[in-house]
C-alpha cells in the first residue's frame, strides 16, 4: 500500500536580512520559529514573503544580491534581489503576481501597513478598500449610461412616429376617397366607350388596330408617369440632402475645437500615475522606516552585527507586566546609543525624528490623494475632449458623404429629365400614329381612351400610395408597440445605475460590517477584560479635490473600554498605550485576513512581533487561524512558544 505524503514547503535563502544562507522546511499546518530577538527569525519571514511575491524585504548589509527559492505545492518559485544604488530591484518568478492583498493582511510583521495604520490612528478606508476594484464599477456605469442614452433616443424617435401617425391615417383616408372617386369616374368613361363602340361599324381589323394603338399610348403614358414620380422623389431627396448639409455645416461652424490635446493629457495622466506610484513607494518605504525605528525604540529590533546596543523590553498587554507602554520604558533614561550612527543621542531627539518621519509620511499621503484627484479630473476632461473630437470627425465624415450623395442625386435628376423628354416625344409620335387610323367616330373614341388612360394611371398611383401608407402605418404601429419594452428597459437601466452608483457604498458598508464582526470575533478570542469592543465607523465628510469640494467617506476606529468599576466608555487609538495599539492593530489586520478571504489568494499567514500579547492568547489566536490557511508561520519568544501544543512544528535555528 502506497503511503500518501503531505506536501511540504522548502525555503532556501541567501543574503536576505541578516541571513547568509539558510534552508528551512515547513510542513502544512503551524510552524513556530522560536528564539530570542536578533536570531534571524524576522529575516526568514521576510525571505518567505519575498518568495511569495512581496517586496518588503531587504538585502544583507554587505551583499549586493540575494535570492529566495520557494518550493510549494509541487512548484518552484524564485525571487531575486539586487542592489541598485539606494534601492533594491526585485526579479524572478514569485508565487504571487500581485502581492498587495497578502502584504496588507497575510504578512503580519511588525511593519505591516495595516497594523501600523491603526497604531498611527490613520483613516482606515484606504487600507480596507485598496484590494477592491472599483474602477470596473465606474466603467460599467459609463457603459450603462451609454445604453440608456441610445434607448432614450429610440424612444424619442418612436414618440415622433406616434405623433405623425394621425396625419398618415388622415392621408390614407383622403387617398382612399380619391381612389373611390377615380374608380367611379373610370366606370363612367368605360360605359361611354362601350356605347360609342356599339355605334361604330368599322371593321374588326380597324378596331383591333385602333385598340393596339391606344394600348401603346397607355403604356407610354404609364412609363412617363413612373419617370415623373421618380423625378419627384429624387428632387425631394436632393432637397433633404441640401437641408442636412446646411445643418451639419452649421453644427461644425458652431462647434468649438477642443482647447486641449487628449494625447498631451494622456502624457500628463501617465506622468501623474508614475508620480502616484512613486508616492506609493515613498509612503510604503517611510512606513517601513518608521516601523523599523519604532521596533528599535521598543527594543525588539535585530542587532546590527553586534556593534550597537539595543533596548530589549518584553511587554505583555494585560498579563500582569509592570508597564503596558514600551515608550515609557525607553524614555526612562535620558540617552541611548543610535543604531544608525553609533553615537550617544537623547531619546527625545529620536522621538522628534520619528515624529518628523510620520509628518513626512502624512504629507506624502496627502499629496498622493491630491494626485489621484487630479488624475480623475484629467481623465474626465480627456474623455470629454475625445467625445467632442469624435463628434466633429463624424460630422466631417457625414458632410463628405452628403456631398457625394447630392452629386449622385443631381446626376439621377439630369438623367430622368432627359428620359422624360424622350418619353414625351415618343407619346406624341404614338398619338399621331393612332390619329392616322381612319375610323368613324375616332376622335370621340380617342378622347375617351385618353381620359380613361389618365384615370387608370391615377388609380394605379393611388393604389400604390395607399399600399405604401398601409405598410408605413403597420410598421409604425409595430414599432410603437415596442416602446413599452424600451421604457421598461430604460427604467431597469436607471435602477441598475442607481444600484451601481450605490454599490461602492454598499461594498464599504459590507466591508466595515465584516471587519466589525471579525474584530469582535478575534477580540473575543483574546478575552481582554478592559477592551470591550473595537469597531469601525463609516462616515461621510467634505473634502476639497482640486477646485471643488466632494463628499468622501472615512473609516474611523473606535474603542470601547471598561473602567475599574465596570462602566463602559468610548476611547480612541490616540489614548492607548503602545502595547494596546499593537494589539488593536493586530486585531484589525487579522480581521482583514478573514474579510478579504486572503486564504484563497495565498496559502500562508505569517505572524511576527506578538510580544504585546501573552502566551495563552497567542495560542488561542494561532489555533483559530490555522483553520483558515494551509501554512501558518509565526515567530515567537521561547516563553510564548511554550504555551502552544507540541503537535506544531518548531524551528529553533535558521540555517
Amino acid at each position: 500500500m502506497d503511503q500518501v505524503t503531505e506536501p511540504v514547503t522548502r525555503v532556501d535563502v541567501r543574503n536576505i536580512g541578516g541571513i547568509d544562507e539558510a534552508s528551512v522546511t515547513l510542513p502544512p499546518g503551524v510552524s513556530i520559529l522560536t528564539g530570542r530577538n536578533a536570531t534571524n527569525r524576522t529575516s526568514f519571514l521576510q525571505a518567505l514573503m519575498a518568495g511569495l511575491g512581496s517586496e518588503r524585504s531587504s538585502l544583507k548589509g554587505d551583499a549586493d544580491e540575494g535570492e529566495v527559492t520557494l518550493e510549494v505545492g509541487g512548484e518552484t518559485y524564485t525571487r531575486t534581489l539586487k542592489r541598485r544604488g539606494n534601492s533594491i530591484a526585485f526579479g524572478g518568478d514569485p508565487y504571487l503576481d500581485d502581492p498587495e492583498l497578502a502584504d496588507l493582511f497575510a504578512f503580519l510583521l511588525e511593519n505591516n501597513e495595516a497594523r501600523r495604520a491603526v497604531a498611527r490612528g490613520d483613516d482606515l478606508r484606504e487600507i480596507i478598500m485598496r484590494p477592491i476594484d472599483t474602477d470596473a464599477i465606474d466603467a460599467e456605469i459609463e457603459a450603462r449610461k451609454q445604453d440608456r442614452e441610445e434607448i432614450e433616443a429610440e424612444i424619442e424617435r418612436l414618440d415622433g412616429l406616434e405623433r405623425e401617425l394621425p396625419e398618415l391615417e388622415n392621408e390614407r383616408e383622403e387617398k382612399a376617397e380619391a381612389l373611390a372617386e377615380a374608380e367611379e369616374e373610370l366606370e363612367s368613361v368605360r360605359d361611354r366607350l362601350d356605347d360609342l363602340d356599339a355605334d361604330l361599324e368599322e371593321s374588326r381589323t380597324q378596331k383591333q388596330e385602333l385598340e393596339e394603338a391606344f394600348q401603346r399610348v397607355r403604356d407610354a403614358r404609364s412609363e412617363l408617369d413612373d419617370l415623373e414620380f421618380d423625378l419627384e422623389t429624387e428632387r425631394s431627396t436632393l432637397s433633404e440632402l441640401e437641408a442636412e448639409r446646411d445643418e451639419v455645416a452649421e453644427t461644425l461652424d458652431t462647434t468649438d475645437a477642443p482647447d486641449e490635446n487628449p494625447d498631451r493629457l494622456a502624457g500628463r495622466i501617465d506622468e501623474l500615475r508614475r508620480r502616484k506610484r512613486a508616492l506609493d513607494d515613498t509612503v510604503n518605504e517611510l512606513g517601513s522606516v518608521i516601523s523599523f525605528n519604532e521596533e528599535m525604540v521598543s527594543g525588539d529590533g535585530v542587532a546590527l552585527d553586534g556593534e550597537f546596543e539595543t533596548v530589549e523590553t518584553e511587554v505583555a498587554f494585560g498579563n500582569g507586566g509592570e508597564s503596558d507602554d514600551p515608550t515609557e520604558a525607553l524614555t526612562a533614561g535620558d540617552e541611548t546609543v543610535c543604531w544608525t550612527c553609533g553615537s550617544e543621542v537623547g531619546t527625545e531627539q529620536i522621538e522628534a525624528t520619528l515624529d518628523r518621519l510620520r509628518d513626512l509620511r502624512s504629507e506624502a499621503l496627502d499629496e498622493r490623494n491630491e494626485v489621484q484627484s487630479t488624475i480623475r479630473e484629467l481623465s474626465d476632461e480627456q474623455s470629454t475632449i475625445r467625445k467632442r473630437q469624435r463628434e466633429v470627425e463624424r460630422a466631417d465624415e457625414r458632410l463628405a458623404e452628403i456631398d457625394e450623395e447630392i452629386e449622385t442625386a443631381e446626376e439621377r435628376i439630369e438623367n430622368l429629365e432627359a428620359r422624360i423628354d424622350e418619353k414625351e416625344d415618343e407619346i406624341e409620335e404614338l398619338e399621331a400614329a393612332a390619329e392616322s387610323i381612319d375610323v368613324e367616330g375616332y376622335d370621340d373614341a380617342l378622347e375617351l381612351h385618353r381620359e380613361a388612360n389618365g384615370i387608370e394611371l391615377r388609380i394605379e398611383r393611388l393604389e400604390d400610395e395607399i399600399e405604401e401608407l398601409d405598410e408605413e402605418i403597420a410598421d409604425r404601429e409595430a414599432a410603437i408597440e415596442e416602446r413599452d419594452e424600451l421604457e421598461a428597459e430604460r427604467e431597469a437601466i436607471g435602477d441598475e445605475l442607481t444600484e451601481l452608483r450605490t454599490r461602492v457604498d454598499r461594498i464599504e458598508e459590507e466591508a466595515v460590517e465584516g471587519f466589525n464582526e471579525h474584530m469582535e470575533t478575534v477580540l473575543g478570542i483574546l478575552e481582554y477584560e478592559n477592551l470591550d469592543r473595537i469597531w469601525i465607523e463609516r462616515r461621510e465628510t467634505q473634502v476639497r479635490e482640486g477646485r471643488r469640494k466632494v463628499t468622501q467617506t472615512r473609516f474611523d476606529l473606535h474603542i470601547v473600554r471598561s473602567s475599574p468599576d465596570g462602566a463602559a466608555y468610548e476611547d480612541t487609538v490616540d489614548h492607548l498605550s503602545e502595547s494596546e495599539r499593537e494589539v488593536t492593530g493586530l486585531v484589525f489586520a487579522l480581521a482583514g485576513y478573514l474579510v478579504h478571504e486572503v486564504h484563497e489568494t495565498v496559502p500562508f499567514i505569517i505572524l511576527d512581533s506578538l510580544e504585546a500579547i501573552d502566551s495563552d492568547r497567542i495560542a488561542r489566536v494561532v489555533d483559530y487561524f490555522r483553520e483558515y490557511t494551509d501554512y501558518l508561520v509565526a515567530a515567537l519568544l521561547p516563553e510564548d512558544a511554550a504555551a502552544l501544543p507540541e503537535e506544531y512544528t518548531y524551528v529553533e535555528q535558521i540555517d
